[in-house]
């Protein structure tokens, strides 16, 4: 399986992936990965209805999608990897999928988190993640659409005070 992008959004497939991600990573399959998710079937199918034309979605765990990604059956997929949080994707780094590079697009504010972009709200769990890929010698950036310049979310983290 062919790693196309790998992006952190809490909304996973909305129209910004819909629309441009789905075209600019030139994907084949789109796989949300998270847990909770796979086991919500009204939001499951509400995604799944919202895949682009001509594109194949998933809605599974990060271990499935890790079994997924090592199984030489997928091996023609070229997939947008879309994940809720950083911590998923550690797990899903430990679990066998090389990413290289992750991309923050959106993360919803709640209380006791910290803005770091326009639309990336961290808690202390996210930032443990984030530096945990970073330490793993994966690039963490940080950009809601294809068309902005990369932020280097380490950076951001350390001008705020988070690390």
């Amino acid at each position: 399986m062919e790693i196309a992008f790998c992006r952190i959004d809490d909304r996973l497939i909305h129209g910004q992936v819909a629309t441009v991600w789905s075209k600019v990573t030139g994907c084949n399959r789109i796989m949300c990965c998270n847990d909770d998710v796979a086991k919500d079937t009204l939001r499951k199918k509400l995604l799944l209805q919202v895949t682009p034309p001509g594109l194949k979605a998933y809605v599974i765990p990060v271990e499935k999608a890790c079994e997924a990604y090592k199984n030489p059956k997928y091996a023609p997929f070229k997939t947008l990897f879309l994940f809720t949080n950083p911590g998923d994707v550690v797990r899903a780094v430990k679990g066998g999928i090389p990413f290289k590079s992750v991309n923050l697009g959106g993360m919803t504010y709640k209380e006791g988190d910290t803005l770091i972009s326009q639309a990336v709200a961290v808690n202390k769990e996210d930032v443990a993640a984030i530096k945990e890929l970073h330490d793993m010698g994966i690039e963490v950036e940080i950009r809601k659409l294809a068309t902005e310049q990369k932020m280097d979310a380490m950076k951001v983290l350390q001008d705020k005070g988070l690390l």
